[in-house]
């Protein structure tokens, strides 16, 4: 038994003779006492940490704890007899008693845990006339033991030798200096590695410009420490510039500072005083002017506690079994895994595999049915195989010259995705993937028919005897062809070099290196590089297609009109597409908007709110193409719509990534200046009725076109997953589900409930959202700032669950983002806003372990449909696909992953 009394005794533990922890405990003193007497801790470590906490006159509390081998636990926990029951202490017995297994290397932990609530409780008791505290929790500590890490490496030998080995190349006379200790240890803030240098030093007495070997290694054998005592000490010494042991506020407002340039957080640096003063608000609540460690301890075991939260409730039994089942299992029988592999390819791609087995039947339909046409005349006695050849693939040529172009017919593809049902068998979100595929096979059969043509035909006919040319009189004259520059010169000749140049080009600027600046060009060329290089590569399609019906109306071997197909062919979708760019022409200057507002956020993000068109009607998801004719009058970009269809007005948010963009932000950037009135944005600009307004850039818009996220009502649980700019098609899926939220709420207090339900039946089906953000700066969170503050606002039913992640920010635990943590909790819990996003939304930190996210959903939706829909760099696409796939097939929820393409 342990007894909290007035009085400080010295404790004492009972043993059994032959040294075998007795099953209880009996102890009569302080607590904090027994802390620091008890033999399970180091004689000399810490032992004053309750010093200031036991002078203080305080109630009287009972514990009794049973302690085993390997087990500790909280047997009861009462007020003593002078002391009146309390309802904190009925509420901390039901909590803790329990009985976990622990290893004995833990149990002093337990035990500390107990001590700070019992503390925290006392000082409710004799401190009920002061402000309210934020709540600590005793779980708190088993958490925080995994926070602190001051380098990725762990205690090993094989990586402090491998710190030791750099200490040889990077010190100079022996002695690693300060400014090299960074390099050292592997930590990349070299402004944090040089505090956390100081203040290994400082506590060493070393006051040399660098450090032997020995003292690296006394310094590793700290930083590295498992221990969260000695942790927080090496973190405490850092914030301690004089080592007096007390923490000023302007010493907490310095490492704030370190913190924030440690973790790219320019708005924290700014408001360090700020912060700094909370901390001591919170910490130092008599106002001595300092802090200790014990209450920075104090702070940073309410931190975990929200990383709990964020974590999800889900139980860990089932957690870990859904982990063994997912776990890779490969199949001995090499036939089984064959076809194992085979049956998860067609579940996952049939769509795609029908369509590409129609199209190449019907490719090698054509060119057999060329090749044998061609075998059976008289050419063939003298041109032989090449004639076959090269007029098979002309005629798959025709075909895939036709096809290439519905895939980019985008009114059409977006009529028949939202008014027929074709979708369910068609992959309309595959659409240019399919146009690239077309494109493909169109230059392997240039290569055919080309090649065929001038190595083999062309050569074989100009070595032909007087005899074997007869055959040849009708379709080439009866003069024999003098030499090669005969056929190059004739209007055959003409039309299909310059088409096959024309490609080249077209198809070299639409690879990626080109298309995405990747290529590293001298600088007089590096104007052929870029999408506006691509852009207009690519309608050079109306020449080649031009001189595409002329080839192919002048043709050696084919004389009646009928027999020339090549205009059969591409008529009609040449019809179709020439369709859609006049309508497009004409519905973009039939439907002027006014811009309402223009502003600029950081990370060169242009957000402009413009009139809603007459008839504009548009889902969540989709996009529409904008041009202003200040910057290019020819060139029109897609953007995805950020505003939801229930609002009045339309917004896009661009993000400058090239020469248009550019050029279109600095456009707007002359009419804004820096907002006013507390309004968001580096610069602003605003439509006032009635006032002098700026003058504008003229906008044009056309669309809407479909996207994948605009299938999401079909799914009842979304994922969301944007990366940076990628968050834009999400933000009107989030909008557009509070404005049902909103007609739903209005509508539980309509009289007609039955019409109430068949609106939500109709209009509203998504029971649960979750949206992860991965931005890797702080300054990204402006652009959607009220979105998200309006779903956490709105949303009390918990149907839309918000993760935004920061890049930047070292991972929780990292101690170069520990006290970036103790902010974000405490601001978090007494103003309810963000540190880093600045919204009610937390901000985790570093990046999401996917298979968790998705273990989580699994666990929490069984038997569900998951759409999952990407929109970001293609660097992830493979992973949130894989994974969709190995949930689906392992579990009973179904991942529908969906990309964004444009």
């Amino acid at each position: 038994m342990y007894r909290q009394r007035g009085d400080f005794e010295m404790g004492r533990m009972e043993e059994s003779h032959d040294s075998v922890i007795d099953p209880v405990i009996s102890f009569s003193g302080h607590l904090g006492s027994a802390l620091t007497g008890s033999s399970a801790r180091k004689p000399g470590r810490k032992s004053t940490r309750f010093a200031e906490f036991l002078r203080q006159d305080q109630d009287l509390i009972e514990i009794t704890l049973d302690i085993s081998d390997d087990s500790v636990a909280i047997s009861s926990i009462n007020s003593a007899a002078n002391v009146a029951e309390d309802p904190e202490i009925a509420l901390l017995t039901m909590k803790l008693e329990k009985k976990a297994s622990l290893g004995s290397s833990v149990i002093n932990s337990k035990i500390r845990q107990v001590s700070h609530e019992l503390k925290r409780i006392a000082s409710l008791s004799s401190k009920k006339d002061q402000p309210p505290r934020v709540d600590k929790t005793v779980t708190g500590a088993k958490n925080a033991l995994k926070g602190l890490r001051f380098i990725s490496k762990t205690a090993h030998n094989a990586d402090q030798q491998a710190f030791l080995k750099r200490f040889d190349d990077l010190a100079v006379n022996g002695l690693l200096s300060r400014s090299d200790f960074g390099a050292c240890i592997e930590m990349d803030s070299k402004e944090f590695a040089g505090e956390l240098f100081d203040a290994l030093a400082r506590r060493r007495g070393i006051t040399t410009p660098g450090i032997t070997k020995a003292e690296l290694q006394e310094f590793l054998d700290q930083i590295t420490d498992q221990s969260f005592d000695s942790r927080l000490q090496t973190f405490f010494d850092m914030v301690d510039k004089n080592s007096d042991g007390l923490l000023t506020e302007e010493e907490v407002r310095e490492v704030i500072m370190l913190s924030a340039s440690a973790n790219k957080l320019s708005k924290l640096k700014e408001q360090a005083g700020e912060y700094a003063a909370l901390i001591m608000e919170e910490l130092d609540p008599n106002n001595l002017g300092y802090i200790m460690i014990q209450q920075l301890e104090t702070l940073l075991l309410q931190v975990p506690i929200q990383s709990a939260v964020k974590s999800g409730n889900y139980s860990h039994s089932l957690s870990q079994a859904l982990s063994q089942k997912l776990a890779p299992t490969k199949l001995q029988n090499p036939l089984r895994r064959c076809s194992q592999k085979i049956k998860y390819f067609l579940e996952d791609n049939w769509k795609r595999v029908w369509i590409l087995l129609l199209w190449f039947l019907m490719i090698a339909g054509l060119f057999t049915w060329k090749f044998i046409q061609y075998k059976n005349r008289a050419v063939y006695d003298v041109m032989g195989f090449c004639v076959c050849t090269a007029k098979g693939a002309a005629e798959t040529l025709k075909l895939n010259m036709a096809l290439i172009l519905l895939p980019v017919c985008r009114n059409t593809i977006t009529w028949l995705r939202n008014r027929t049902q074709l979708g369910v068998a068609v992959p309309f979100d595959d659409n240019l993937n399919f146009h690239k595929v077309i494109a493909v096979a169109i230059a392997i059969g240039i290569a055919f028919h080309a090649g065929a043509h001038l190595i083999c035909d062309f050569p074989r006919l100009l070595h032909t005897s007087t005899e074997e040319y007869e055959a040849m009189k009708p379709f080439f004259g009866s003069d024999k062809p003098p030499n090669y520059w005969w056929f190059l010169k004739g209007i055959e000749g003409i039309t299909g070099a310059v088409m096959v140049i024309l490609m080249v080009v077209a198809f070299t600027l639409a690879t990626p290196l080109f298309r995405k600046n990747k290529v590293k060009l001298p600088r007089p060329l590096q104007r052929i590089a870029g999408f506006n290089a691509f852009w207009y590569s690519h309608h050079l399609f109306m020449i080649v297609y031009t001189l595409l019906i002329i080839h192919g109306f002048f043709l050696y071997l084919t004389h009646k009109w009928y027999m020339k197909t090549t205009w059969m062919y591409l008529a009609v979708p040449v019809i179709l597409y020439g369709g859609e760019r006049t309508l497009r022409a004409f519905r973009s200057g039939s439907k002027p908007v006014q811009i309402l507002k223009v502003a600029i956020y950081p990370g060169n993000v242009l957000t402009l709110h413009m009139s809603k068109p007459q008839g504009f009607r548009y889902k969540s998801g989709q996009y529409m193409f904008v041009n202003c004719p200040a910057v290019s009058s020819f060139e029109w970009h897609p953007f995805s719509i950020t505003s939801a269809p229930g609002d009045d007005y339309l917004s896009v948010h661009i993000r400058t990534l090239g020469d248009w963009t550019r050029e279109l932000k600095n456009s707007f950037a002359e009419v804004c200046e820096p907002p006013m009135g507390g309004k968001s944005g580096l610069l602003r600009a605003d439509y006032m009725q009635g006032k002098t307004n700026p003058r504008f850039p003229r906008l044009l818009i056309d669309g809407p076109y479909g996207a994948p996220a605009q299938d999401y009502k079909k799914y009842d649980v979304l994922l969301l997953v944007g990366l940076g700019i990628g968050a834009t098609p999400f933000i009107s899926i989030l909008k557009d589900i509070v404005n049902h939220m909103k007609v739903a709420e209005e509508g539980e207090h309509l009289q007609n409930i039955e019409n109430v339900r068949k609106h939500k039946k109709k209009t509203f089906n998504t029971v649960r959202a979750f949206f992860y953000w991965v931005t890797k700066e702080e300054g990204s969170f402006d652009w959607f700032k009220g979105v998200m503050n309006e779903v956490a606002e709105i949303d009390q039913k918990g149907i839309i669950e918000l993760h935004n992640y920061c890049t930047s920010v070292y991972e929780e635990g990292d101690a170069r983002s520990a006290l970036i943590a103790m902010l974000q909790a405490l601001n978090h819990a007494k103003h309810g806003v963000d540190i880093v996003s600045g919204t009610r939304v937390c901000t985790h930190f570093a990046k999401p372990n996917w298979r968790n996210v998705f273990k989580s959903i699994a666990l929490k939706h069984k038997d569900s449909r998951v759409g999952v829909f990407y929109c970001g760099p293609a660097a992830l696409i493979d992973d949130l696909r894989q994974l969709s796939l190995d949930f689906t097939r392992k579990t009973s929820t179904r991942f529908d992953f969906h990309k964004e393409n444009f």
